[in-house]
């Protein structure tokens, strides 16, 4: 089983993004950073936050979902507030999404908030509301149980620092995880978790016996080109079974976002 986890950064990149996602169409896509406007049918609107301005993907979450045509598309928000079509809003949703191939039989879900609770007027304050989502599915070809629980960290305009908010947020994360799987699962926890590798979230998920593959494995980054902050981490993925890992990798092309997504096979 091929599980991918990525943040899609809006679907700027969607002309290499939507090509790659066909092309490997895992089993299981964990996709962050997802547009859902399904009150516009523009290709593009934009999102503006003071200075911060950024062209994003209008149905982002359509074109995906019309790119993996066999697979069951689930959308999670984490909030509600406008777009824009230059000088008309558009409301417009913002969250994750997964992404099951049908073949695979899902048992079990789960969907939450990590931090604040859903924002139905407004995409809020920093650090605004932020989401998670687990699926519980069978494996037929390792005849197991895997269950797989992704979110988006919130982000916090003055840095990737440790504080008591990412604290609560990785205990809600790992809670989300425990409450879709049962004891002898293969257990997966991912997402663009906005963090240090030495931060107190990946030690909070380690004393629970999740081992973190990226920075396990030796890759020294999960941004590429298109990132032009000097942090360079932003990304996890950790498995409570090393030994069921076949392969991992942090994949630096095709450049589909401004992070690279990780792909586990199981």
């Amino acid at each position: 089983m091929e599980i991918m986890c990525l943040n899609g950064w809006g679907g700027k990149l969607h002309e290499n993004l939507l090509p790659y996602v066909q092309t490997t169409a895992p089993e299981i896509l964990c996709l962050q950073e997802v547009v859902h406007s399904p009150a516009s049918e523009k290709d593009w609107l934009t999102y503006r936050d003071g200075e911060h301005i950024l062209p994003q993907r209008a149905n982002f979450f359509s074109d995906v979902s019309k790119a993996l045509p066999d697979h069951i598309a689930i959308f999670c928000p984490a909030a509600q507030g406008v777009l824009w079509d230059d000088d008309q809003s558009i409301p417009s949703q913002w969250g994750l999404a997964t992404f099951v191939h049908k073949s695979v039989p899902i048992v079990g879900q789960v969907q939450g908030f990590v931090h604040k609770a859903y924002s139905p007027i407004g995409y809020g304050d920093h650090p605004r509301s932020r989401s998670a989502h687990g699926v519980r599915v069978y494996d037929y070809s390792s005849q197991r149980f895997i269950s797989v629980t992704h979110m988006h960290g919130l982000r916090d305009l003055n840095g990737k620092m440790d504080t008591p908010e990412r604290a609560e947020q990785a205990n809600r994360l790992l809670d989300l995880s425990q409450q879709v799987s049962e004891p002898e699962d293969v257990a997966v926890i991912c997402g663009d978790f906005n963090v240090e590798p030495d931060s107190e979230t990946l030690r909070i998920l380690a004393d629970a016996g999740f081992s973190e593959l990226v920075t396990g494995r030796g890759f020294s980054s999960t941004r590429n080109s298109q990132y032009k902050k000097p942090s360079r981490f932003a990304d996890y993925l950790l498995i409570s079974d090393a030994e069921a890992v076949q392969k991992f990798d942090v994949v630096y092309y095709p450049e589909v976002s401004d992070h690279c997504p990780l792909v586990l096979t199981l």
